[in-house]
């Protein structure tokens, strides 16, 4: 009969997708969002993605050094200032352009320009004003990519996992936040800063997927 439901006394607190029969956490589980194969794929790649901005900042930082303690903290400035000057035109863009390929826009450019930085430090050219610059750049594309990224999160889960969504979001970040430096660290000091900033950049295209996965907005 249609709107009878059957209920399986071992499997409370799991629900069967009608699409393949398989199994997910509750709906009011934490971890719900991530039994979506669409949200599970982008939540490991901005995970990536992510442990790989961490790396590069290490980079960044063991390269100005020797240049006086003001340039070292001017890295993370150069990264963050962007978000506080681009939050308005990039929500106005998000709301005004296909998101999508605001996404593809942003992570493509990031790319490119993480590329050139670890260009220049395997050739021994990078610049502090340079490097600084180039970091600029990057917080332009992550303060672009961040309101498009945020106003599809309804298509990738709906509007019930939301505030799932949103915390495993920041359960991300701060996995990231607490492993990328120690891994950053590590490859510095076995190989050289060059390797952070060559694996930041190869861990963008995964992220720049992200768009050919959801649904266009109407």
């Amino acid at each position: 009969m249609a709107g009878t439901t059957k209920h399986d006394g071992g499997d409370s607190g799991v629900s069967v997708g009608s699409g393949g029969g398989g199994r997910f956490p509750a709906p009011g589980s934490a971890w719900a969002p991530l039994a979506l194969p669409v949200f599970r794929a982008l939540w490991i790649a901005q995970f990536v993605s992510n442990i790989g901005t961490w790396m590069q900042t290490v980079g960044a930082q063991w390269l100005l050094l020797g240049h006086g303690a003001t340039l070292v903290t001017l890295v993370q400035t150069a990264s963050s200032l962007p978000v506080v000057l681009l939050a308005l035109p990039s929500g106005v863009l998000a709301d005004r352009f296909d998101r999508r390929g605001l996404l593809v826009v942003a992570q493509v450019a990031m790319c490119a320009v993480a590329a050139v930085l670890a260009v220049l430090a395997f050739a021994g050219a990078l610049a502090p004003g340079a490097l600084l610059a180039l970091t600029f750049l990057l917080g332009c594309g992550t303060a672009l990519m961040s309101p498009a990224w945020q106003a599809i999160q309804p298509e990738l889960v709906g509007r019930a996992q939301l505030g799932q969504a949103s915390a495993l979001g920041a359960v991300n970040m701060n996995l990231a936040r607490a492993i990328g430096p120690a891994v950053g660290g590590v490859l510095v000091a076995a190989a050289g800063a060059g390797w952070t900033f060559a694996f930041n950049a190869v861990s963008y295209p995964g992220r720049s997927t992200w768009p050919s996965t959801t649904p266009a907005r109407r």
